[in-house]
């Protein structure tokens, strides 16, 4: 079908959680434009209104206005449905409070010196069922084990829809398998330049769930959702295109193969490790995974072909050049994480950092730093407020209003387990209640 031939449209767009808020208009509305109200951004996963800074002068609870080009409608996953992802503004101007707009700066901030962005992300899942008692439990996969495929690790063909839906869609896939854990899939998605890409990632996620529960399953992204088995993440893979399409953290020349430019972007990264935490791992859930014994990047280092580094080299060169960021997982906002990291790398850039040496030690039982990410939410956020040139190049306003939420997030979460620190290793029924149902 062409863009203009759909019977309704489907307009969606993230909010501060990375929830996919949005609106079906018939084409005679979705011509004209649409609306959201600010209220949404004031708004916890307990759906309460609370006061915190949006950006703007959120009194009355004023209109955010959506602007998309149905030219740009794709097909969507329900009968005879195009969609589109929108941008929002506030009184013509871009809304500053918007992941979405933080990811188009840090473009353009990356334009501006010369280069394109451009974003592959790995995604991670687990495949619950219901258990009876209202309650979901992994879904039964004995004969399952990593980078396997057929209905012996997906025996409801959940994956196999998932991947038709989302060609039909125009989301590209590189490849669909089953992960380290039963019932934990990889879902990885073609490279491609940065908006663009965490688009088709924030629309595969929601095509991905609800082809799930269709079928009665749930599908999470969620970091930990498993005391017994290992987190999911969202791995970001950078690389940056020069002005003449070469790929700008190659070089040839050098021992490793590595740019002047790659080691910067290194650089910014293990500097703002601390502060990259509560962007990028902003749920309570997210600490259960930063822990030792995970191929995860909890720890400020970088390493060639490293799984246990927060920033893995691989070993692809030339064209295929790439930075691998192993912090976020699977419930960050890929807006936010995405911009987040490109940020972070740039800064390492303009302040001229040198990397530091790569790891050497296992990463698990042996580590060449003593700097890691926060263990809490808390003290993730509070190494965010310290980061200022962090917030400054992510957006102060957007900052500001994840900090209001997710304060009151945490704070929402002692009061319900205050024996929380007494039981680390315990996946809290507050965390299954808050963040199951919309991660």
């Amino acid at each position: 079908m062409t863009a203009d031939s759909y019977r309704r449209y489907r307009v969606l767009w993230p909010d501060h959680l990375g929830l996919a808020r949005g609106k079906y208009l018939p084409r005679r509305s979705a011509i004209k434009g649409t609306s959201f109200c600010v209220g949404v951004f004031l708004q916890g996963y307990d759906k309460g209104i609370y006061e915190v800074p949006t950006g703007i002068d959120a009194t009355g609870f004023p209109d955010l206005e959506a602007e998309f080009d149905l030219s740009s409608a794709r097909p969507g996953w329900e009968p005879d449905t195009g969609v589109v992802v929108a941008d929002l503004s506030f009184d013509h101007r871009p809304f500053a409070a918007s992941a979405r707009h933080a990811l188009r700066r840090a473009v353009a901030d990356w334009q501006a010196l010369g280069y394109r962005a451009q974003i592959g992300i790995e995604l991670e899942a687990y495949v619950l069922e219901p258990d009876g008692d209202r309650r979901w439990r992994p879904q039964e996969t004995p004969s399952a084990y990593v980078y396997g495929t057929g209905s012996l690790m997906d025996p409801t063909g959940l994956v196999a829809k998932m991947m038709d839906r989302a060609e039909a869609s125009g989301i590209p896939i590189e490849s669909l398998n089953t992960e380290f854990d039963a019932p934990q899939f990889e879902l990885t998605l073609q490279y491609g330049d940065a908006v663009e890409a965490v688009d088709d990632v924030f629309l595969f996620k929601e095509l991905a769930r609800e082809t799930a529960n269709e079928d009665g399953l749930l599908l999470t992204f969620l970091g930990k959702p498993l005391a017994d088995r290992v987190g999911s993440g969202l791995h970001v893979n950078l690389s940056l295109a020069a002005e003449d399409g070469t790929n700008a953290l190659y070089d040839s020349g050098a021992e490793d193969g590595l740019s002047a430019l790659a080691g910067r972007c290194i650089a910014g990264l293990i500097a703002h490790h601390e502060g990259l935490a509560a962007l990028c791992a902003p749920t309570v859930n997210a600490y259960r995974r930063l822990v030792p014994g995970e191929l995860v990047g909890q720890w400020a280092n970088w390493g060639y072909d490293h799984r246990c580094a927060a920033v893995r080299v691989p070993p692809q060169r030339g064209d295929a050049t790439r930075l691998e960021h192993r912090l976020p997982d699977g419930a960050a906002n890929p807006y936010t994480a995405v911009a987040a990291v490109l940020q972070a790398a740039r800064l390492g850039l303009v302040a001229e950092l040198d990397r530091p040496e790569p790891e050497t030690g296992d990463g698990i039982e042996s580590i060449c730093t003593d700097r890691r990410c926060a263990r809490n939410l808390a003290d993730g956020l509070a190494a965010l407020r310290r980061d200022e040139p962090l917030i400054e190049a992510v957006g102060p306003e957007l900052v500001a209003n994840l900090l209001g939420i997710k304060e009151l997030e945490w704070s929402s979460f002692v009061e319900a387990e205050p024996d929380w620190a007494d039981r680390p290793d315990v996946i809290t029924d507050w965390e299954r209640s808050t963040y199951l149902p919309f991660h």
